[in-house]
């Protein structure tokens, strides 16, 4: 009786998420995928962001295959747009892999910008310290000699306690012109946002000149010789409303270019922050401005997959999703939900209920109504398949996995459900918060992560490989 007893319960999960309920393990290198994709090593709700970095250090000591913990790393800089997690796994292969012919060309790849070399060398000292590993100075080094004078001078990080001509001393990389000039202090400012608005203050300061036609100056200067990077005008556009009000329409054009986009790696959910900054900032223009936004989160998440047949989206609205996973999560709802005529969407905590949407709206705009409809309170997997009255081809739960009320994970009621309805759908596990755990075993179901438009498009390719993006990820060529 007490090994049926334990067969039954095994069917139900086969351990403990971190929320008390039954769950099932995901694989060392699906968790591991999962974390690379969804962590910024910040404090989350069930996890602090120590103990994050502590898993995944766990998880590229137990992956025998260290090369896929590269192309992993290289995939979240590269695809995903995800830095801390790759710097971590960059510094902490140093300490696994030793004489292996990969390593230099790795740290070339991961590596995307000047500052990604000092946040890995950082991470590697702070963790530890010197000897400084061959492999490690000589591929950050060679990411180093690449950079041109603009990129280095924007990144050299004068007032930080490390700077970029420290890593430079300590990695000794091959000669260019450019790393000369840092080391000699003979590169000129970069023209950055940050620098121009500083110059403008000192301007107005010593020469008693207007401090708001400066700023208009500034930003004007910028945004025509398009040296104001993506990001920084997205997170800058309710400034630019307020200082350079001459300068919106060439802004927003900058906003809306889809090469821009494309090349930006900005998280999608970005685009629903500076919308409610520029909502709320009441200026003039303000409304063409949140209209860019909205056009421009489009273009960003273009490529989703359309399905046949009929889809159910069920998000997960509880507490634990407060904050970033529920931005991103109610967003890609949005975009697969307009994506895709035979959608419902669903939101769940404690119980479910369909959402209403006018696929005309935005994308932004259908995010928003769907956020505001997550009650919070608790997470009950089951009531998606016990308010769901007819059959899907495929179902996507987008969630951090942590179901808890009822115990069990929900296959009881999924297959009471699929009795009901007569359908047999695929099921798609959309991973927010990268715990570990899955509510389906991971052998059943599509598994997913991440906050960039690259891991939906990755569903299209799902459904004919079910490790499509593990494969994805081992195609990398090092």
């Amino acid at each position: 009786m007490k090994f049926s007893k334990l067969l039954a319960r095994k069917k139900h999960g086969d351990t403990t998420n971190l929320a008390g309920g039954l769950a099932f393990h995901q694989s060392p290198k699906g968790e591991l995928v999962s974390i690379l994709l969804t962590a910024t090593l910040e404090d989350t709700f069930y996890r602090k962001g120590n103990a994050t970095a502590n898993r995944v250090r766990e998880l590229i000591a137990a992956t025998d295959d260290k090369s896929f913990v590269a192309k992993a790393a290289i995939y979240a800089r590269t695809k995903a747009g995800m830095r801390s997690v790759s710097h971590l796994v960059a510094a902490e292969l140093a300490r696994h892999v030793k004489g292996a012919d990969w390593t230099k060309r790795f740290y070339q790849l991961v590596v995307r910008r000047p500052d990604d070399v000092l946040e890995i060398l950082a991470c590697h000292l702070a963790t530890v310290g010197r000897p400084i590993p061959n492999s490690l100075k000589k591929g950050l080094g060679a990411a180093l000699a690449n950079f041109d004078e603009y990129q280095l001078a924007k990144y050299r990080r004068e007032t930080s306690d490390f700077k970029l001509v420290d890593a430079v001393n300590l990695l000794h990389p091959p000669h260019s012109e450019a790393l000369r000039k840092l080391v000699q202090g003979e590169l000129a400012p970069a023209a950055t946002w940050e620098t121009k608005l500083t110059q403008a203050g000192a301007k107005a300061r010593d020469e008693g000149e207007d401090l708001q036609s400066l700023k208009a100056e500034a930003w004007d200067e910028l945004i025509q010789h398009r040296k104001l990077g993506y990001f920084a005008l997205l997170r800058n556009l309710r400034n630019i409303l307020h200082q350079a009000p001459q300068s919106v329409d060439a802004a927003l054009a900058m906003l809306v270019d889809e090469r821009l986009i494309a090349k930006s790696l900005v998280l999608p959910f970005r685009y629903l922050t500076a919308l409610e900054a520029v909502r709320e900032s009441g200026l003039p223009r303000a409304g063409d401005a949140m209209a860019a936004i909205s056009d421009a989160a489009d273009k960003a998440l273009a490529n989703v997959p359309r399905f046949d047949g009929r889809t159910l989206i069920a998000l997960d609205g509880s507490g634990s999703m407060s904050g970033r996973p529920l931005e991103i999560g109610s967003l890609f709802a949005a975009v697969l939900a307009k994506a895709n005529t035979s959608a419902d969407v669903m939101v769940f905590s404690n119980d479910a209920e369909f959402v209403s949407l006018n696929r005309r709206d935005s994308t932004l705009t259908l995010a928003r109504e769907i956020a505001r409809r997550a009650p919070g309170g608790g997470t009950n997997f089951h009531a998606i398949f016990e308010q769901a009255k007819t059959g899907y081809d495929r179902v996507i739960l987008l969630s951090d996995m942590q179901g808890w009320i009822g115990h069990y994970a929900p296959t009881t009621a999924f297959e009471d459900w699929k009795r009901r309805t007569g359908s047999d759908p695929r099921v798609f596990s959309f991973d927010l918060a990268g715990y570990g755990t899955l509510q389906f075993p991971e052998r059943n179901i599509f598994c997913l992560a991440g906050f960039s438009e690259k891991a939906l498009q990755t569903m299209k390719f799902l459904e004919e490989d079910k490790d499509a993006l593990i494969h994805e990820i081992e195609a990398i060529p090092l």
